[in-house]
């Protein structure tokens, strides 16, 4: 089976797709995510390359990507107050959006890259399988595409 023009992603509460959901303008998918910079390699000091971001991205109603709004929020060095400074304006843009209301969603393939992090739903092939993958998140969605994923 092809993967499909729009990807279906289902809502877990409190987990990896636990800030999803409708609002006013559209769809939203939104996540707290560490991500190294494109082509880091490991480091002794991998912590301060570690960065932690707040991700908000809005979609029409069709699935079309609207915007994306990140904001790296610290590194690894001081993992828990980069962690809930990302939480915070997570929460705050969330409490932005009118309506919004929380569900599974549907968007298609993105790309977005800030500070040499890719962030985006992308098209790819493992083990001869093509899926889409959530960046930075590295969450694979497959057949039967019904919105469940693999981490």
């Amino acid at each position: 089976m092809a993967v499909p023009e729009i990807i279906p992603i289902g809502y877990e509460p409190e987990y990896h797709t636990g800030d999803i959901g409708h609002w006013e303008g559209g769809q939203f998918l939104g996540s707290v995510v560490a991500a190294f910079p494109e082509g880091y390699t490991h480091t002794d000091d991998w912590q301060a390359h570690k960065r932690w971001h707040a991700v908000l991205h809005t979609f029409d109603a069709a699935g079309h990507h609207l915007d994306s709004r990140i904001e790296r929020t610290g590194t690894d060095d001081d993992h828990w107050v980069a962690v809930n400074t990302a939480r915070d304006r997570l929460d705050g843009w969330l409490g932005e959006l009118p309506g919004l209301r929380f569900g599974d969603i549907a968007i298609r393939p993105f790309r977005h890259v800030v500070e040499g992090v890719l962030f985006g739903l992308v098209i790819e092939t493992f083990e001869d399988t093509e899926h889409a993958e959530l960046y930075p998140n590295t969450i694979g969605f497959y057949e039967p595409w019904d919105g469940s994923y693999d981490t």
